[in-house]
């Protein structure tokens, strides 16, 4: 039995052959379906310290994306938006009806583009740790990204995401490949700015106090969904007509926010919000 054959036999969850991709998924719980999205690097098992809160009255179905996790890669670059059609075509596979996403770093990004070119497939949408330029991280960790590569991975074989690749990856041996992924993915130019402008879904924006881009990024993000520009009202009637939202986390930064349960409880108070 080769590797990738053993760890699909072991996986706990199933899955679903989208976009040319073989997409690993699990589902726990029951409840308004709520799909979770990793970081890069990651997997769906980042999330086990709140996924019990999450559990509680949702049904959550965690994702392993393009190269992640128990997801293998295939002959085509790294790219949210693609990743985002990835989602959505399971969305479909899975006959669900308006799930509300959730996604952190990378994940956060692949939401964002769901929002974007997919909003009739969602209900509400909470995009945590997600800059929508590249140059609105801070300029040292810039220069760290630059450096991501495949020379890399032997510097990262006492880190976790390592240890998680080897473990449950169907080709160990990609470990390499997805540096160099992530690496020029980090490195090419982005501005989501007039997406966001026009984004309809109703959106949390959430960060870290001391994340990867300053607080007053993600408050443009939430300015550019007409949040922040004027008082709220005594009924709300001032709040951005979208139904956004804004949450900056206390005593967190991009390494931990995922694990939080603070992130677990803004998430439920928005997605839950008036239902």
């Amino acid at each position: 039995m080769t590797t990738a054959q053993r760890n699909e036999t072991q996986a706990p969850g199933r899955y679903a052959d989208v976009n040319g991709v073989r997409l690993y998924y699990e589902t726990h719980g029951t409840g308004r379906p709520l799909i979770l999205l990793h970081g890069g690097l990651g997997s769906g098992e980042m999330f086990t310290p709140i996924l019990p809160t999450l559990t509680a009255q949702h049904q959550v179905i965690l994702v392993d994306l393009q190269g992640h996790g128990r997801t293998a890669d295939v002959d085509r670059r790294l790219d949210v938006a693609f990743l985002a059609d990835d989602v959505a075509a399971l969305i479909d596979h899975l006959g669900l009806d308006r799930p509300d996403v959730v996604g952190f770093s990378l994940g956060g990004g692949v939401a964002l583009n769901l929002g974007f070119r997919h909003p009739e497939k969602l209900g509400r949408l909470v995009a945590a740790s997600a800059h929508i330029r590249r140059d609105a991280v801070y300029p040292e960790l810039l220069a760290q990204q630059d450096q991501v590569g495949a020379a890399a991975a032997e510097y990262m074989k006492d880190t976790p995401m390592y240890e998680l690749y080897q473990r449950v990856a169907p080709r160990p041996e990609d470990f390499p490949r997805l540096l160099d992924k992530i690496g020029v993915a980090m490195r090419t130019d982005f501005d989501f700015t007039e997406q966001v402008r026009g984004l309809r879904v109703p959106t949390l924006v959430v960060a870290a106090d001391a994340d990867m881009a300053p607080p007053s990024h993600f408050v443009e993000v939430f300015a550019l969904l007409d949040g922040g520009r004027r008082d709220g009202g005594w009924a709300g009637e001032g709040r951005p007509a979208g139904g956004h939202a804004l949450a900056i986390l206390p005593g967190l930064s991009h390494y931990d926010i995922d694990q939080s349960p603070l992130f677990a409880a803004v998430t439920l108070a928005f997605l839950d919000q008036g239902r």
